[in-house]
């Protein structure tokens, strides 16, 4: 081959290596694959995403507007936020569309571009957050642009701050959910829903004396913004402003809400009369009403009482979420109203208060409608799915212990978060510092019912010398105090049989009861039991006389030590407590005593005895059961594990994601639950004892070096050998040559 023959074969094989690489690049862009190695599949969509997004028959659009350029770990989150929405966006590229907005903040220069885009998120309710930046060594504040809305029909649902990328995928898919939910529920209203603005015109004369400078402005804000909604909701919407000053049957209506009612004296200098009136916002569809705040009153120091209108974005927010429980966009969750129990709260514009479930409350009601069940007037509703019981304290009637039996009967699953003790002040004693409370066992007669189903709840509360440690300030003494009624739940503890639980690594309790599982009744009724989680090794029990003051608890001897079994779910066909028994009355209140006595002295014969057709021979079949369908129960005897003082308010906890998975896999939402879990952040590493912890610490210092030297030995040995194996070769070659001469 002559010379030029060899230069154009080499630019030919170049021009082919050159062309190759374009077809492989361009053969990516079309057929790709991503490989997620992490161990949760967090880069990954759930299946639950994937079926929700697959499922979409109309359009649905996600505007992201974000910040481009910002600092780590921004934007690592903005392309998270990317790589998601693509993953949604394969399972139906028909129907979920996707639009990023470059949305620079307000203090740079930006263009017109840009410019309109902060019109548009405006719009759509998404405004600035500040972050905080290191920048030439120098800790600086930036306003950025980082959250998005969705669009399915009319319907608008916003995440207005995305600052991590914990929670996303579940926050995309229930909202996607939600959106679902809504517009077939507002599509099958046969009637408008009631937008009412309740106002007393007599409020605009002590309206300044109150701060209230704006408030002539306000009914025709909000007006408007009821326009733009309704234009988001089919328009089925009717807003309507109510002045109870000029209507008197309005006033006396309106009198037993709890809108804010307002009373004022004379006001001689600026001879303003005394009067009353009503502020706050009602929407009623048929008959189910939700009220709104409109007006929030503080006290400040030196200041005194503080009035302030509520924002028109929050009361937007405010509206959309009253309305979604009024027309039940989410599924129904039953929770014992009476009795004693816990209020589950919610929407507390003052926050979580004592005594009540404030923050279970606001993430419950973000994808259930939380039912209230008073078991004194009405059963258990027909097709709930979950009931839940959480600390009562007064004795359940027989009536009520049946209806919670026959609700298990028939299939609704039970979620029991319930106390084996009463804590109780000491009454009509003189105060005394080191006075303590005093610890009363509870009777509800769930603990019967919980019993013949398979497990007792023990008169004990655990301790255990694995707990929380509280930090002592220098007056005490310094160093660390253990809460031995604080067990810390290590993941060794915690069951890997059920997926959704996997990866719960860690969890806090606090003042918990142990459980006993009776195997002979779970054995007889073929029930399938899980032991959820317990304390550790050593832990030990406190029972009959309870002080649960840290300066008071030490550990006993080891041999009263071992694991205590702390939460139980029991699955399978359960046999009711009642079989074979009488059905017990309805307690009757005094008012239904006084109509039973009227009716039975209507039916009474002329001789004063009874009809001939006496109703206690007639026998009905199917109005009882025996033998539940399928069923599950959930036993842990603490309140305090679903109290605010654990639960996170933004559900990203260990313990707020095990009682939200719980519930949610009572209620047929195992996919959710897995899906909520599976970013759970909290990995702890495995616990070590002493001899393990020596055996490291003694490999750290003598086993590198060691290491080293053997390495090298080992090299000196084969070298050595190399070399006495070329001496040995030339030794026998110059043997060879001194024989051939």
């Amino acid at each position: 081959m002559n010379a030029n023959a060899q230069k154009y074969a080499k630019y030919i094989k170049f021009a082919l290596y050159a062309l190759v690489v374009v077809l492989i690049n361009l053969a990516g862009v079309s057929f790709f694959f991503r490989a997620d190695l992490t161990t949760n599949k967090t880069y990954s969509l759930s299946a639950i995403s994937k079926k929700v997004a697959g499922t979409l028959t109309e359009p649905l659009t996600v505007k992201v507007f974000f910040t481009r350029d910002l600092p780590a770990p921004h934007n690592t989150t903005e392309l998270y936020l990317h790589d998601l929405l693509s993953e949604y966006a394969q399972n139906n590229k028909k129907y979920f569309q996707v639009q990023f907005y470059n949305v620079s903040a307000e203090t740079e220069g930006i263009s017109e571009t840009a410019h309109s885009n902060q019109q548009t998120a405006r719009d759509y309710g998404i405004h600035p957050v500040q972050i905080q930046i290191l920048e030439q060594d120098e800790l600086k504040f930036k306003q950025a642009y980082m959250g998005l809305v969705i669009i399915h029909g009319d319907i608008i649902e916003r995440i207005p701050t995305i600052t991590s990328t914990e929670g996303l995928e579940y926050k995309l898919t229930t909202a996607i959910q939600k959106l679902n939910h809504k517009v077939s529920a507002l599509l099958a209203l046969d009637d408008k829903i009631k937008v009412d603005l309740v106002l007393s015109s007599s409020i605009y004369k002590v309206a300044p004396f109150m701060g209230l400078q704006e408030l002539d402005q306000y009914p025709e804000r909000i007006k408007e913004m009821i326009g733009r909604l309704n234009t988001r909701n089919y328009n089925k919407l009717e807003f309507k402003r109510i002045d109870p000053s000029a209507e008197a049957a309005e006033t006396e209506r309106l009198r037993t809400s709890k809108l804010m009612h307002l009373k004022w004296p004379d006001i001689a200098k600026s001879n303003i009369a005394a009067g009353e009136g009503i502020i706050g916002m009602l929407l009623q569809y048929k008959d189910k009403t939700r009220e709104i705040p409109l007006l929030h009153v503080m006290r400040l120091p030196i200041f005194g009482e503080q009035y302030q209108l509520t924002a028109l974005d929050q009361l937007e927010d405010l509206i959309n979420t009253n309305l979604d429980r009024l027309i039940n966009i989410n599924e129904e969750l039953g929770y014992l109203a009476d009795y004693g129990t816990l209020d589950i709260g919610g929407g507390n514009p003052l926050g979580p208060q004592d005594g009540s479930l404030d923050r279970l409350g606001n993430l419950l009601n973000k994808t259930y409608t939380v039912k209230a069940i008073d078991l004194e007037k009405d059963p258990v509703p027909n097709g709930l799915k979950c009931l839940l019981i959480a600390r009562p304290t007064e004795k359940l009637s027989d009536y009520a212990l049946y209806q919670i039996d026959q609700a298990l009967m028939r299939g609704t699953n039970l979620a029991l978060f319930v106390d084996a003790f009463e804590q109780k002040q000491a009454q009509n004693q003189p105060f005394m510092a080191n006075q303590m409370p005093t610890y009363v066992p509870l009777d509800t007669g769930l603990e019967k019912l919980l019993e013949h189903y398979g497990v007792r709840i023990k008169q004990a509360i655990v301790m255990d010398e694995k707990s929380y440690r509280q930090r002592r300030s220098p007056q005490q003494g310094g160093g660390e105090q253990p809460i031995y009624f604080a067990p810390i739940i290590e993941k060794n503890n915690i069951t890997s049989q059920l997926e959704y639980l996997k990866n719960i690594k860690g969890l806090i309790a606090l003042e918990i009861s142990p459980l006993e599982l009776n195997d002979k009744r779970v054995s007889e009724q073929k029930i399938e039991a899980y032991k959820l989680f317990s304390s550790s090794e050593r832990s030990w029990e406190m029972r009959d006389r309870i002080i649960l003051n840290p300066m008071f608890i030490q550990p006993p001897a080891a041999d009263e030590m071992a694991r205590r079994p702390l939460a139980y779910l029991l699955e399978g066909s359960f046999e009711s407590y009642f079989k074979g028994q009488p059905m017990p009355e309805k307690p009757a209140t005094p008012q239904e005593n006084t109509a039973q006595d009227q009716q039975t002295d209507a039916q009474t014969g002329p001789d004063g005895g009874r009809p001939s057709g006496d109703v206690s021979l007639i026998r009905g079949e199917g109005m009882r059961r025996e033998q539940s369908a399928p069923a599950k129960i959930f036993v842990m005897a603490s309140s305090k594990m679903i109290g605010d003082q654990l639960m996170d308010e933004n559900g990203q906890s260990p313990n707020t994601m095990f009682v939200m998975n719980m519930i949610d896999a009572l209620n047929g939402r195992e996919d959710v639950a897995v899906m909520r879990s599976k970013e759970q952040s909290f990995n702890p590493l495995d616990p070590t004892g002493p001899e393990t912890k020596n055996i490291i610490k003694s490999l750290n210092i003598a086993g590198l070096p060691i290491a080293v030297i053997l390495f090298g030995l080992l090299v000196w040995t084969r070298r050595h050998a190399h070399a006495k194996k070329i001496q040995r070769m030339f030794e026998v070659r110059k043997t060879g040559d001194s024989s051939n001469r």
